[in-house]
């Protein structure tokens, strides 16, 4: 800080400082970054009449460097400009600050960003300052060029324009583990495989924090579940597709110490075998043709927090190995360099293929097998768990009403029984699908079996038989209304029978005349 006297002898520096304090105690890993980076933005405007200040990070993915934060407002359609251009392109790719005195007339500077006014050029100077991140962990780890923070500032004089240079060197020395992070975030948003709602629907019930479970099965699963988020070992996830494996990793990582951390999620099937191995472990600057930057993998991405692998079968030779370094030694080793790298990440991994068989077969580790499946749940289909159909369906048909996709006043008996035999090779995920589907097509908002897909229906379940008899037809008009009163209800027989406007003694005889059992529609709707 001493410097800082240097620059400026008859100034006081002690609200330069102070700044540098109040950045500090707004830094470190339990801080949102981006929250932080922000407040130092407007910390730039406010305290130090800087204007203008941003970010500028490089995108590994396009090789451009990118407005990613800012204290003003930029222009549309100008956030983005290949390194080596402009100022900014410049103090890039060299590593050294750069100061333009005056912004009109400077042939480097290219006001592509921000809108000025021909006054603004005139008495306008422009501070711009590499942003150097660490390569590794240790205090004298190399540091390679990811951005730069930027500012105009008022001209005043050469002195004063240094001063403000010294203090942003300083300032982006401080922030580069943020800006890093940042620069991270905004690539892994880009280059994740994105999810329809479709798989929402099915993995996640429609992205609802809920997790339906009546039978005894899954309330035992999750409350093995339970005691798994506490610990730090991997954790293996089998079931069928749509079983609900991702919701289930959420609800692990989201009840562990790890929590605080977003789950990082990578549908391995999802991204092409070749470059699958680079997607988890990042790579070296100059690992290959046009590998610019030194760039994370989700391994690292995920330090501290939980990484959700779906589809492990599809890992190639290559990736299991490099998932067993992680898992073995916790470290991770990027494309062209090295010396690995420590992280601190916890695996949940999923899987619909039988993994033994894969590995007597030789397509699968053995080992990474062993240490996966020492902490492993299985999932049942949700033919192998009918209670929790009933539910499943409740809980969707009010989802889809607080989506304000369709409102559905009852769903019939006929269509429910349809339901609850129906074998469900696609388990919920085709359950959500088929609710979609007959909440589209249903009249008078009331689902009925002819509603649902084909797949679920037959002659007889969807009333269409031929020769279908008055008395019939009653009978089956009379079984729906009072199991839809049961439902209401929730199993309650002198709560449905005031529904219908009738007495308990009736609804009773109906229930045992009909052979229903009241208890199938007794259930909490819990978020276990």
């Amino acid at each position: 800080m001493s410097q800082f006297q240097d620059l400026a002898p008859n100034q006081d520096v002690s609200p330069w400082l102070e700044t540098l304090r109040l950045m500090a105690s707004e830094m470190g890993p339990k801080r949102p970054f981006q929250t932080s980076l922000t407040s130092l933005l407007r910390k730039l405007s406010e305290r130090h009449g800087f204007l203008r200040p941003h970010l500028v990070l490089f995108d590994p993915e396009t090789g451009k460097l990118r407005l990613s934060l800012a204290d003003a407002r930029p222009r549309e359609g100008h956030s983005d400009y290949a390194p080596g251009v402009g100022v900014t392109g410049q103090v890039f790719a060299t590593g050294r600050s750069v100061i333009v005195e005056k912004l009109k007339g400077d042939k480097l500077f290219l006001s592509l960003l921000f809108e000025r006014s021909e006054a603004e050029m005139e008495r306008l100077s422009f501070i711009s300052v590499p942003i150097l991140a660490p390569l590794g962990d240790g205090p004298l780890s190399a540091r390679e060029v990811i951005g730069t923070l930027n500012a105009d500032a008022e001209f005043v004089s050469r002195e004063d324009l240094e001063k403000r240079r010294l203090f942003m060197e300083v300032a982006a020395a401080l922030i580069a583990n943020e800006a890093a992070y940042l620069q991270e975030d905004l690539s892994r948003q880009r280059r994740l495989p994105a999810q329809r709602p479709a798989d929402l629907a099915g993995e996640g019930l429609d992205g609802d924090d809920s997790f339906i479970a009546q039978s005894k099965v899954m309330r035992h699963i999750l409350e093995q579940a339970a005691h798994i988020a506490q610990g730090r070992a991997p954790v293996l996830l089998c079931g069928e597709p749509g079983v609900g494996k991702e919701r289930l990793a959420a609800r692990i990582h989201a009840s562990s110490p790890r929590g605080d951390v977003p789950l990082v999620v990578c549908h391995c099937a999802a991204i092409p075998p070749e470059r699958l191995q680079t997607e988890l472990c990042g790579y070296q600057k100059g690992a290959f043709l046009g590998a610019m930057q030194t760039q994370k993998g989700l391994f690292e991405q995920a330090n501290t927090g939980t990484l959700f692998l779906e589809a492990i079968e599809a890992l190639s030779p290559a990736a299991q190995e490099s998932l067993l370094l992680l898992v073995k030694e916790h470290q991770v080793l990027r494309q062209g360099a090295s010396t690995p790298v420590p992280v601190d990440v916890r695996i949940i991994a999923a899987t619909s293929a039988p993994l033994d068989t894969l590995v007597e077969q030789g397509r699968f580790s053995r080992e990474l097998y062993e240490r996966l499946n020492a902490c492993a749940l299985h999932i049942p289909p949700l033919r192998e768990r009918r209670e929790d159909i009933v539910p499943l369906v409740e809980h969707l048909l009010k989802r889809l009403a607080a989506n304000k996709e369709e409102q559905i006043k009852r769903i019939s008996f006929p269509a429910l029984e349809l339901m609850t035999r129906y074998f469900w090779p696609g388990n919920i995920s085709e359950l959500t699908s088929s609710l979609q589907r007959a909440a589209q097509y249903c009249e008078d908002q009331v689902i009925r079996a002819g509603d649902l897909p084909p797949s679920l229906q037959t002659a007889e379940s969807s009333a269409t038989e031929a020769g279908l008899s008055l008395g019939d037809a009653v009978t089956r008009f009379e079984k729906e209304l009072l199991v839809d009163a049961l439902i209401k209800a929730g199993g309650n027989m002198l709560k449905a029978a005031r529904d219908l406007k009738s007495s308990y003694r009736i609804v009773n005889y109906k229930v045992k005349k009909y052979g229903i059992d009241p208890h199938q529609f007794v259930y909490k709707n819990k978020s276990l």
